[in-house]
Formats: structure tokens, sequence, C-alpha cells
């Protein structure tokens, strides 16, 4: 009877070390995936979810509008601005924007533009959703005549709440930062021709943890982004938001 003991014993202990074993062993839970990463950073970039093409698209126009303005050089001017997604769009959202323009000059005129802005609102797309708020800081210069492009340098910055529509369990908190180099938008259509950016994305799933992606993004100046995330790349649409992997 005692060696019967021993024994069962000896494989409860057996099994609880192989369990260890296994347990330490086993990939850890994702939280969130690179693709769903990829989808906040798309939602952060189109015209159709208030994000960084649709807000440089702000800053030029209000730049060259400015360059025909007489006595602009050092003025300030605020502006608010309400955008809403059309009925049976894709994509709906809803933004509140809240803009200020200073203009600098050289040699009595407008040679560049700080575009900063606060805005508020969500959006809700094929893959994801997100109510958060955010800012940009934009200096966009090539104000003068000789130049045929405006440059942008900047930051955008979005934060708040998300939540994926491809797996429902994915959900929480997400902070999105874009650094803007170069970013060089034709003067007389407004379109993004080329530039790039840093990117960094964190945040934190109820019970799973919290989450860091960083990557780079280059515009190619037809329409999409090719954007390298976790050393997977994607192309975005600037426009629809949509992402597909290369």
């Amino acid at each position: 009877m005692k060696k019967i003991k021993l024994s069962l014993v000896a494989m409860l202990l057996i099994g609880a070390v192989a369990c260890k074993k296994s347990n330490g062993t086993l990939p850890p839970v994702s939280n969130v995936t690179n693709d769903e990463a990829a989808d906040m950073v798309a939602g952060s970039l189109s015209l159709n979810s208030n994000g960084v093409a649709s807000l440089s698209a702000d800053a030029s126009l209000n730049a060259a509008v400015i360059i025909n303005t007489p006595g602009a050089c050092g003025t300030i001017r605020s502006d608010s601005i309400s955008r809403q997604s059309k009925p049976g769009d894709p994509v709906t959202y809803n933004y509140n924007l809240k803009y200020s323009f200073t203009v600098n000059c050289d040699g009595g005129r407008p040679d560049s533009l700080l575009s900063t802005l606060t805005y508020s609102g969500s959006f809700s797309g094929p893959n994801l959703s997100s109510s958060n708020s955010g800012s940009s800081v934009f200096m966009v210069n090539g104000l003068l005549p000789r130049f045929t492009d405006f440059v942008i340098n900047g930051e955008f910055k979005r934060a708040g709440s998300f939540s994926s529509k491809i797996d429902t369990a994915h959900h929480g908190n997400s902070n999105i930062d874009i650094v803007i180099n170069s970013l060089t938008v034709e003067k007389s259509s407004r379109t993004i021709v080329s530039g790039n950016a840093a990117i960094s994305i964190t945040g934190d799933v109820p019970k799973k943890g919290s989450f860091t992606y960083t990557g780079t993004l280059v515009f190619n100046g037809n329409g999409t982004a090719t954007l390298t995330l976790n050393g997977t790349v994607y192309i975005i649409n600037l426009e629809s938001g949509d992402r597909r992997r290369v």
C-alpha cells in the first residue's frame, strides 16, 4: 500500500513539473494583433477618419489662401470645423476641430504657416471603431510663389478607446503618435506627393495587459502610404483607410 501511495505522489509531482514547464514555453496571449495595430494607424492617416491626410489638406488650403492675403505677416487666425460622414459611407465619422494658424514672413512676404489643432470625435470602419481626441502641430513651408510644393513637418497625436470588429475581445485604450518629416503637398492639386513619418502605438487591453508597436511610414505619391510595423509591411489607402499586407 505504501508503494502505491508513493507512486501516486510521484506521478502528481511529475505532472505538476511537466505542466509548469509546458506553461513556461507557451507563447503569451496576444492582446492586439499586428493587423489591428495597422488598422489604428490607417484610421490616423485617412481622409475619412480625420487623419493626417485630412489635416494636411486643411493646413495646405489655409496656406494657399494666405499667400494672396495682404498684410498677413504675424497674423493669428482661429477656426472651428465640424465634420461628419455622409449617409451610406462605408466609414462613419464625426469630428469637431479647433484650429489656430500663425503666419511667418520672409522680407515682408508669407514664408511659412504654423498650424495647431485640437480635436475630438469618433469613427467606425470595417475593422475597427474608435472614440478619440488629440492634437497636431504642423509647420507648412514653401509659401513663397517660387516654390511649387508645400512641405510639412510636425506631429499628430491621437488617444482614446478602440474596439476591434475582427475580434471583439480586443478592445481597450490606445495612444498613437505620428512624427511627420518632409510631407510634400503639390500646391496646384493639394495632393500628397512624398514624405515619411515615424509611428508609435501604445495602449492596454483589460485583463490582457499593455502593447507597444513601432514603425515607419512612406508616402508614395499615388494616394497610398507604405507602413512597416514591427517588420510587417502594409499598403494604406489615404482616402478610404483600407490596408492590405504586402
